[in-house]
């Protein structure tokens, strides 16, 4: 934890997040490059907050009235909130959503498309992918970033593919009309920066996914963004796609944070758009991978994206975060020639970018990580004891 934990530079980026209070609980805060300030006086959920009109200006308005309570040092709090030095009598902070929905569209990039066709035609199998991937790329090619998912061409493409024998379901998604919108973890189930992420002990093929995630009120209005790690198993789902409940959603496997920068005239959807995430992967015997994923090159756009998540046909009351996918798969080499990424215990993940700041944490098995045991009923039993309940 250092100062690229925040965005960079964060004079005009109104932040929020959440800490946890010993003896209090979870308490909403705005976050400055020097202070933690309490906002429960303005909303006492971030569901609640999100859902205000001009929420940037109103949170920006209430930290300088001299009405938010001062809860501690940025600084100090980010150290703490390291799981694995962390003092429980001290605050921390944890992911920054609460009640809303964590959903995730997939297969938005070529890149991680392809690599999901591999996943399939492998069968799960690490060792089989290197050999799969040649055969894939030789058929389908690796330029179908031209093409416009729901389009006449993309019509055409599948129509050839069938033909060759070579569509697939993660085509389907990618390139054809609906997105893959999946359910990423229960609300309140996230765990924030310096926290331990959860692999499924029964995964030998598995990697970090690195994106942005769009916080959305639930007028399906995009007032902020963050970022998230989507944790994946691709030996799982490359067993079967029904497997992807299994392979997403573990304890401790969606990460999310640190803070949600709110949406307000120096930063907007179009610099979402445009933003550049990196990721880093340090390893307890030496190891380092790192890679990048660029917004820039998403087959959908993110509103489309929200609006195929959020809608008619779908209504979430506490809003929705929405991750956006990513175009970066992992094919490095870790155990063996051929053998490609995976991870191991002990694993240090950062994913960052200069507008959103960085997301740190390390790897677990999901049954070391700490149980997930604070959910919506504690929280309201928690507000409701400080008044914050009408």
């Amino acid at each position: 934890m250092n100062a690229t934990t925040l965005p960079q530079p964060c004079d005009h980026a109104p932040l929020i997040g959440r800490v946890w209070q010993p003896n209090t609980g979870p308490v909403l805060v705005a976050v400055t490059p020097e202070a933690v300030l309490d906002l429960s006086p303005l909303a006492a959920t971030c569901s609640d907050l999100l859902e205000q009109d001009q929420v940037a200006v109103r949170v920006q308005q209430f930290m300088a009235s001299g009405q938010a309570h001062r809860l501690g040092d940025t600084a100090a709090i980010l150290v703490n909130s390291t799981e694995t030095d962390r003092d429980p009598a001290l605050p921390w902070f944890m992911a920054p959503c609460d009640l809303q929905a964590i959903k995730a569209a997939g297969v938005t990039f070529v890149a991680s498309m392809l690599e999901r066709v591999i996943e399939e035609q492998a069968r799960g199998d690490a060792s089989r992918a290197e050999a799969v991937r040649q055969a894939v790329v030789a058929v389908i090619g690796d330029n179908l970033r031209s093409v416009v998912p729901g389009s006449p061409e993309s019509v055409k493409l599948k129509e050839v593919l069938l033909a060759q024998g070579m569509w697939s379901q993660y085509l389907e998604v990618g390139i054809g009309p609906d997105a893959e919108i999946f359910t990423k973890a229960q609300p309140m189930s996230a765990v924030g920066t310096g926290a331990m992420v959860g692999i499924h002990p029964g995964s030998q093929w598995n990697n970090p996914e690195p994106e942005i995630v769009l916080a959305a009120n639930s007028r399906g209005e995009v007032v902020g963004a963050t970022l998230g790690n989507d944790v994946n198993l691709r030996d799982f789902e490359g067993r079967s796609a029904l497997l992807l409940g299994k392979a997403k959603d573990n304890n401790a496997s969606c990460a999310i944070g640190p803070f949600i920068r709110l949406f307000d005239a120096h930063f907007g959807i179009d610099d979402v758009r445009q933003c550049e995430l990196s990721l880093k992967v340090q390893g307890p015997e030496g190891f380092v991978m790192q890679g990048s994923s660029s917004l820039s090159q998403i087959s959908r756009d993110p509103l489309d994206l929200v609006g195929q998540a959020m809608g008619k046909y779908h209504q979430y009351p506490d809003g929705m975060m929405l991750f956006l996918g990513t175009m970066f798969a992992p094919t490095q080499d870790r155990h063996g020639p051929g053998q490609g990424f995976t991870h191991v215990a002990g694993d240090v993940v950062s994913v960052s970018t200069p507008l959103l700041g960085t997301l740190v944490n390390q790897v677990t098995t999901s049954d070391q990580a700490k149980p997930w045991t604070y959910g919506a009923r504690a929280l309201m039993r928690d507000l409701a004891r400080r008044g914050l309940l009408a």
